[in-house]
């Protein structure tokens, strides 16, 4: 049925990679392609070894620099992929979609654009190319990760069954596991370190209010978890969903941390390495003959090179995820609240994938989506997140993909 890219080869292309090869019966012909080509070549023989002697789709490997819009229009035409999963960094989706709209090709993306040179992401630079992909023809979906992305479906489902309307939101994401690293980031450390040390925001009466980093926080209980510490940050899927439901009254995204990882944070910023301007520094010549030539470095990339990789995590990680939105709202003039969420196990996830909890909870939804598009059941011109399509059938697949839903109506949600 359907010729996909996949655009990087971390953690959570792997992943959506191994879910890819699962459904031979919607992808018929896969692309991986990266920066680093060797690391595409790695992940087809791990998957075609997994699946040997199954039925799977047609795998090949290309170079890109995902930078570059007309090696991407080259790429692009010469593979004719109906729809481009962009699973590489935040950084590169203008450009993405920028090469996707000149080749005439379906985008698809789990994180909003985030420029280099500041720790700062909205929307408002992805929207922006709403009306041309209108004309074009073709569907860009925004966020189809688990948070953005099953949040936002798992608010549209709410909304559609569970409420007349939706008044408050709060997205709850625990990470439980342990991964037996004295410090490490679960995905992209750059990325990581940048979202959690900026300034928090949520919605409430109309307006956004700002907070020092991971200055609100309580205690909340997490299913077969128990009670964690839970932190305020800024999640770019607040910002879609109190626009397309704006009945909300207040919008919040919470977060678990250890204490010993926060430790290890506030030294990382105290220290500078979590900078990600430009520093010079006298570097020695590898020549041995001891002289130094000034060299330009951002300490936070330089931090990420010298981090555990995020997807070396997985053989050892222990423990499991919860993600859910706890809801409250009203259903035939009375008060209801909802809480819907998923429990992700860091070892069934490597078991099956070879990657840790959190990358697959960002990979399975972003090939649900890709098959989403693919089916037929999201396909509309224009720049839409997730919460905008129908949400039933994309909850169907969450079950049978590995990602299983449960519901609690009318209970406690602590918020």
């Amino acid at each position: 049925m359907g010729k996909v890219m996949i655009i990087g080869a971390g953690g959570v292309a792997s992943v959506a990679a191994h879910k890819v090869a699962q459904n031979p019966e919607v992808f018929t012909e896969v692309m991986i392609a990266s920066r680093t080509r060797e690391k595409c070549i790695r992940l087809v023989d791990t998957i075609e070894r997994a699946y040997a002697g199954k039925p799977m789709p047609k795998f090949s490997t290309a170079k890109v620099d995902a930078d570059n819009v007309e090696e991407l229009v080259a790429l692009f035409n010469e593979f004719r992929p109906e729809i481009v999963m962009n699973l590489a960094l935040p950084y590169q989706d203008l450009t993405i979609m920028e090469a996707c709209l000149q080749a005439g090709v379906n985008y698809l993306d789990t994180a909003n654009y985030e420029p280099r040179d500041e720790a700062h992401f909205e929307y408002s630079w992805q929207w922006a190319f709403k009306d041309r992909f209108e004309q074009a023809g073709l569907t860009t979906i925004l966020g189809c990760g688990f948070d953005p992305g099953v949040s936002g479906i798992y608010t549209a489902y709410a909304a559609k069954h569970h409420f007349d309307e939706i008044q408050y939101l709060d997205i709850v994401d625990c990470n439980a596991g342990n991964h037996h690293k004295a410090f490490a980031t679960n995905f992209n450390p750059e990325i990581n370190i940048r979202e959690i040390t900026q300034k928090g925001l949520y919605y409430e009466d109309g307006k956004w209010i700002e907070t020092e980093p991971l200055e609100i926080h309580q205690p909340l209980t997490y299913p077969n978890i128990g009670p964690r510490e839970s932190y305020l940050l800024h999640h770019e899927e607040l910002e879609s969903l109190v626009k397309n439901y704006p009945t909300i009254r207040r919008a919040r995204f919470w977060m678990t941390f250890g204490q010993q990882y926060l430790t290890y944070l506030d030294c990382i910023q105290n220290l500078g390495m979590s900078r990600i301007d430009e520093i010079e520094y006298e570097a020695p010549l590898a020549d041995g003959s001891g002289k130094t030539v000034r060299v330009k470095i951002v300490p936070l990339q330089f931090l990420k090179a010298v981090l555990p990789n995020p997807q070396d995590l997985g053989e050892n990680y222990e423990g499991e995820t919860s993600i859910g939105c706890r809801i409250r709202g009203l259903k035939d003039g009375k008060e209801r609240t909802y809480y819907v969420y998923n429990n992700c196990s860091h070892e069934a996830a490597y078991k099956e994938t070879g990657m840790q909890g959190v990358s697959y909870t960002t990979g399975v939804p972003a090939m649900i989506g890709a098959m989403m598009f693919l089916k037929g059941l999201w396909k509309r011109p224009g720049v839409w997140n997730v919460e905008d399509f129908d949400p039933d059938p994309f909850m169907e697949q969450l079950n049978t993909q590995g990602l299983p839903w449960h519901e609690v109506f009318d209970g406690d949600l602590e918020l």
